[in-house]
């Protein structure tokens, strides 16, 4: 008997290995009609005014690009100790992003920004010896990685947030060895959603394509091959809408106003409010421009307690606006969303100030409903 009944349990152990992953049925799923975001077939905040300005459509964001945060090199992770444990630990801090998540959700904030190779912990820096990549050098995803990213991509998609997920960072581009290897990580990045159902998703593919990548097809004058790859790849009818952003400043070129499905700005160095809505108006003149979306999703000017601010200009222009709040010289550890080791809640007054705004504008949002 005991070899029959093990016989039987054999073709049920192959049938669980090659079983497919379960489908998830999505919360939230995010579109695009016109110049608006829309949440499960709805304008984002239906209706809402705010100061004579719409908001309805807008998507209000921060740069949350840590979430996954993992230093492979042994030399610099001592870095990003905790101060209270005198180590690193990858997991809490994704487990304490996820604790913050209901509060930003609650004070307005729709969207974050999270990255498959980060961005700098330190905010700015020149050299980035450490490696952050989900990837390995062939493109392939790391489990840990992506692990990770489920459990926020699950918790946001229960909440009804979006994830604009970056798959590349410039300090990081060059841990995967060839061109090869980057198509492979697209394809990957996209079969890992696809796979998983997600629906709630805005894929940014390289954050600031114009700053210092290694490989060419991450550069301005190629980054539009791997939109339209992305925008190929569907299943069921449904595709995930993609863009990719610059530097500072920069306005998006002809190129990749004609592939994106939204346009992404960076008000990073641009001290005058009044060169934020410009910034927009000349977007939308841009050679090949047809209305979609205009989203800044990184911007390091704040002064949220004055009457204009690069925050309120965009808005004023139908534009949304992302928060990047990174530690400055001299501060501690509740200061900065990018800065590892990351306090993930509302902890400093900058931050306040930056979701005191952010609750005006939109009215903030019941979770209770």
């Amino acid at each position: 008997m005991k070899k029959v009944f093990t016989l039987l349990l054999l073709p049920l152990l192959f049938l669980s290995l090659a079983a497919p992953l379960k489908k998830r049925k999505p919360r939230t799923e995010v579109s695009i009609v016109g110049e608006m975001f829309c949440i499960n077939g709805e304008p984002t905040f239906k209706g809402r005014i705010w100061n004579g300005y719409k908001i309805e459509g807008l998507l209000p964001n921060s740069r949350m690009v840590q979430g996954i945060f993992e230093d492979l090199n042994p030399e610099t992770q001592p870095m990003w100790a905790y101060p209270d444990t005198g180590e690193w630990s990858a997991g809490r801090n994704t487990e304490e992003f996820l604790k913050a998540m209901p509060e930003w959700k609650r004070n307005g904030l729709l969207a974050f920004t999270i990255n498959l190779q980060g961005g700098s912990p330190q905010g700015y820096s020149k050299a980035q010896p450490w490696h952050n990549s989900a990837f390995t050098d062939s493109g392939d995803l790391r489990k840990d990685y992506m692990r990770r990213l489920e459990k926020i991509m699950n918790r946001a998609d229960e909440l009804g947030m979006v994830v604009i997920l970056g798959i590349f960072y410039f300090g990081q581009d060059e841990r995967l060895k060839d061109e090869t290897a980057v198509l492979h990580a697209v394809e990957r990045t996209v079969d890992w959603l696809f796979d998983r159902n997600y629906r709630n998703v805005l894929i940014e593919i390289s954050n600031e394509c114009n700053i210092n990548y290694d490989h060419p097809i991450l550069q301005p004058d190629r980054i539009h091959e791997l939109i339209d790859r992305v925008k190929m790849s569907n299943r069921k009818g449904w595709r995930y809408p993609v863009s990719t952003s610059y530097g500072g400043g920069t306005l998006p070129k002809p190129n990749v106003v004609r592939s994106a499905d939204f346009l992404l700005l960076h008000g990073n160095g641009v001290e005058d409010p009044a060169r934020i809505s410009a910034m927009v108006e000349q977007t939308r003149r841009m050679e090949g421009y047809r209305p979609v979306p205009i989203l800044f999703n990184e911007d390091d000017h704040f002064n949220f307690d004055k009457p204009v601010n690069n925050f309120v200009a965009a808005t004023a222009s139908y534009a949304s606006w992302g928060f990047f709040d990174f530690r400055m010289q001299g501060e501690g550890f509740n200061d900065g969303f990018q800065s590892v080791p990351v306090n993930w809640g509302i902890s400093s007054e900058r931050k306040r100030g930056f979701f005191d705004k952010l609750r005006e504008i939109t009215g903030g949002i019941d979770l209770t409903r």
